[in-house]
């Protein structure tokens, strides 16, 4: 800096010598041309001079300006500079923070001066101004599970309707009889096929109660239709034989509280917490009527239970507490949950049949559904993002009068999914999965388009 303004002052001075010269030459010039002229008229020359009098008189009012401004110049860089230049490696350190005192009154500052006779120290660098604030939420990806990562804010409502299609195919072959040789068997064969088509719409909506907790209801409305078709034992016919049935109406509604754990940041997960409960406003499966004239087995048998109407709930109260992961790690978000679904058993059971009967069947328990998720999400650009995952869960045996119910064996479910988000506007976003069943239990597809829309 003091090279600088000191070229500066040494420019101004040779400008100001320059003209200082100028004015000399144009002297000379006049006395020269005031010897040529002797013989001229003297008036004439007379008012020449004057001319130049006047020309030299505010060339030297202009010099005598420039002399003042150079001066008050000085000073300035001077009372920049103060005592002592200072050091280029001083002014790196210095860059972008302030000294102690720098900023404070003038009491404080006094307080900070080094004390007489103490040996001095380069007085240490302090924060100046107050950094940006950190978004302490979790970055956003393309949902794949039902556990959306990101909360809502504070103040803010979201209101998200849904469409999920699901289908899936099963294949049940029951041999009765006896083997002469592996290869032939001497008996009845029923060969059962059944095709599954669901389709849930729902409406959900969020709102924050603070930046950190969030709740949430669903109301989802259910529609199935079940195909069957089978080779039934003991007929002795090569017939298939078709059997359809459908439901619909109000699903199971679902209440949902999330709360974040942590801040979280770069290189540090975010966890974030829930509890779901399940209501049993859906159409319970022991109250739809089940076959017994169509599909009954043998004189005595009390049919194969196929109900006449699909269930839209599952008939059971049920608590699903979980716990859900985000890191990020750019251009990539790692994110996961696990959680575990406790469903209350029930007492007094019965299944309704033909004739408006009842069976009764006791106390029945379902099996615990225990599950983990994980994936990966990447940021396409400020609109767009992928998301890959894998969900799977594992259904405990169901018991009924503390028994565990003959056939019931542990089932395990595995989904492959692929998601994808695309912001249509500043506060609605599209999103849609694709899941594909890996397990024989799994639903072949699934598909779920989602909307959410922020208030």
């Amino acid at each position: 800096m003091q090279g600088l303004l000191s070229g500066e002052t040494m420019r101004h001075l040779y400008f100001l010598q320059l003209g200082t010269a100028g004015v000399s030459a144009l002297l000379l010039s006049a006395a020269a041309q005031a010897q040529q002229v002797v013989g001229s008229d003297q008036d004439d020359l007379v008012t020449r001079l004057d001319s130049m009098k006047a020309q030299l008189i505010e060339q030297r009012h202009l010099l005598e300006v420039l002399r003042e401004s150079l001066q008050a110049q000085q000073r300035r860089i001077d009372a920049l500079q103060g005592s002592e230049p200072i050091a280029n490696d001083r002014l790196a350190i210095q860059r972008g923070t302030g000294l102690q005192g720098a900023y404070l009154s003038p009491a404080d500052a006094q307080d900070n001066q080094p004390t007489p006779g103490a040996p001095s120290s380069t007085p240490k660098p302090v924060p100046v101004g107050q950094a940006p604030s950190r978004d302490s939420r979790p970055p956003e990806v393309a949902p794949l599970f039902e556990q959306p990562g990101v909360l809502t804010p504070r103040g803010k409502y979201v209101l998200e309707p849904s469409m999920q299609f699901g289908y899936s195919s099963s294949n049940r072959v029951s041999l009765v009889g006896y083997t002469i040789i592996p290869a032939l068997l001497i008996g009845l064969i029923d060969v059962r096929e059944v095709k599954r088509n669901t389709f849930t719409a729902a409406l959900t909506g969020r709102t924050g109660l603070s930046n950190r907790f969030e709740v949430e209801v669903r109301v989802p409305y259910v529609y199935r239709s079940d195909a069957t078709v089978s080779r039934e034992l003991f007929t002795g016919t090569a017939v298939e034989r078709v059997f359809d049935t459908s439901g619909r109406g109000l699903g199971d509604i679902e209440m949902a509280a999330r709360y974040q754990l942590n801040n979280g940041g770069a290189d540090k997960a975010y966890y974030v917490a829930g509890l779901r409960f399940k209501t049993r406003t859906g159409r319970d499966p022991f109250d739809v009527v089940t076959d017994c004239t169509r599909r009954c087995v043998g004189e005595n048998a009390t049919g194969t239970g196929l109900p006449l109407d699909l269930p839209t709930g599952s008939g059971f109260y049920s608590l699903q507490p979980s716990l859900t992961w985000l890191f990020p790690s750019d251009p990539a978000v790692f994110f996961g949950s696990i959680s575990y679904l406790h469903s209350f058993k029930r007492n007094d059971v019965s299944r309704l049949v033909l004739g408006g009967l009842r069976e009764p069947l006791g106390t029945v328990d379902p099996g615990k559904i225990f599950g983990v998720n994980f994936g990966i999400g990447l940021a396409l650009n400020e609109k767009a993002s992928l998301s890959l995952g894998y969900d799977h869960s594992s259904i405990g045996r169901t018991r009924q009068n503390g028994v565990t119910v003959p056939g019931s064996v542990r089932t395990q479910l595995g989904t492959l999914l692929m998601g994808y988000s695309y912001r249509l506007a500043k506060d609605r976003t599209l999103n849609i999965s694709v899941g594909a069943g890996l397990t024989r239990d799994t639903p072949d597809v699934s598909i779920s388009v989602r909307l959410p829309t922020t208030f």
